[in-house]
């Protein structure tokens, strides 16, 4: 009973979940795939393809997020290592990119709102201006700030390995 209910979930919702996301794309390929993910769905809810089908459907879908998964586990392995390598290092500027990082961008970040809070308060009409182009300095700050989180928070579980 399980796997017949499994069967009639897995793909099925995956189908439609994408057809939807699919046919919201103003690309006629797109419109394209989802008129073809309807059809798909509309066989399976008619019962042309089979639960049997379905099942293995969805037990080549969960091993191809298995294979991924064990890739994603690979490359977050290799991090670490080269983390550990770092903190072991007998160079002392391998030893420190990581606050030094953490201080130039706290740096930067200070000069960058000072500029900019500086800029607004001298030249107030442009203010929707600058705020405007702050905003596309998020995608640099973002990913800045992501590496910044993930330095220190691998170095906060360094210390408390080292205690």
């Amino acid at each position: 009973m399980i796997p017949a209910l499994l069967a009639q979930i897995g793909l099925p919702l995956l189908i439609k979940a994408v057809g939807a996301g699919l046919d919201a794309i103003d690309n006629p390929l797109a419109k394209s795939a989802a008129k073809g993910l309807r059809d798909v769905e509309a066989a399976v809810g008619q019962g042309v393809v089979g639960a049997d089908q379905l099942a293995e459907a969805n037990r080549h879908t969960e091993a191809l997020v298995r294979a991924e998964l064990a890739h994603d586990s690979t490359v977050v392995r290799a991090v670490n290592q080269t983390i550990r390598v770092e903190v072991a290092s007998d160079d002392a500027f391998v030893r420190r990119w990581r606050p030094s990082f953490g201080y130039a961008m706290a740096l930067t970040w200070v000069l960058m709102m000072g500029a900019i809070a500086a800029a607004i308060v001298m030249t107030p009409q442009q203010a929707p201006a600058i705020i405007a182009a702050l905003v596309n300095t998020s995608p640099i700050w973002g990913v800045a700030l992501a590496v910044l989180g993930i330095s220190v928070v691998k170095r906060s579980g360094d210390k408390r390995r080292d205690s």
